[in-house]
This record gives structure tokens, sequence and C-alpha cells, in this order.
């Protein structure tokens, strides 16, 4: 087993609640504002903003990664260990695509009425919607 120093505390949370635990990670990827970070065991102080994208998270013994939808929020690192804070998280499992199919039709149809209003608020808000329904699509898909 490995020892204390070469291992992550991952927990990510939302306004409802903890979504994810994992005491024994060795690696999480996700996806800042600037583009992928990488965090492995001793990684120096971090924290940066996320995008809406997903986050993985190996385990030790590196045969199962698990992955997250994450939309939006920021993550802290520090003394190994990760907390994410997002606005919405499910874990792959968790996910129900049939409800992200319909949450994606829906702000499909929002963006063309907001496009034809010349509502660049209402597009911008669909257009958020729109990815992160689309991001749950592709973490339920893997």
């Amino acid at each position: 087993m490995a020892d204390s120093q070469s291992v992550l505390t991952v927990s990510i949370v939302t306004p409802d609640g903890k979504v994810y635990d994992n005491e024994k990670a060795t690696l999480i990827v996700v996806k800042t504002q600037l583009g992928e970070l990488g965090i492995m065991p001793n990684h120096v102080p971090v924290i940066a903003s996320l995008a809406v994208d997903e986050a993985r998270v190996q385990s030790v013994d590196g045969k199962e990664t698990d992955e997250i939808a994450v939309n939006g929020g920021f993550v802290e690192f520090s003394e190994n260990t990760a907390t994410i804070v997002a606005d919405t998280a499910e874990c792959q499992a968790d996910i129900d695509v049939d409800r992200a199919k319909n949450a994606q039709k829906r702000a499909e149809a929002r963006i063309q009425e907001a496009q034809q209003a010349q509502d660049s608020d209402a597009s911008a808000r669909a257009e958020v919607a729109l990815r992160r329904a689309i991001n749950r699509i592709n973490v339920a898909g893997k």
C-alpha cells in the first residue's frame, strides 16, 4: 500500500453537499480556465478556476479512473488534499442521460429564440446550459 505522502485526498462539493470523496488517489486531472491541470502527490499548492468539463481521478491501483462532470467552480490543492467546489457536479454513474439530452434540446431551442430576439444575455445563459448538458452526456458515455 502507498504511504500517505504518495496519495491524494480528493473531495468534490457543491451547494447541495459532497458529491465525491476519494482518500487514495494518485492523480487528478481537471480543466481550468487556462487549460488542463494534472495534480499528483506533493504538487505545489494551487487554486484555479474551473471550466465546464470533467474531472478525472485515478485511484492508487492505477486501474480505476473515476470521471465526474464538473460545471464550473474552482479547485484548491495543498498538503496532498484537492478540494473542488463546483456549482454542480455529478459522478458518471449518477448521470441521467435522457435528462441531459432533454436539457441539451431545451438549451439549443433557447439559443435559437434568443438569437432571433437578439437577446445576448439569454443567449449566453443558454450556451452555458448547453455546455453543461453536453459535458454530462460526454462523461456518461465514457
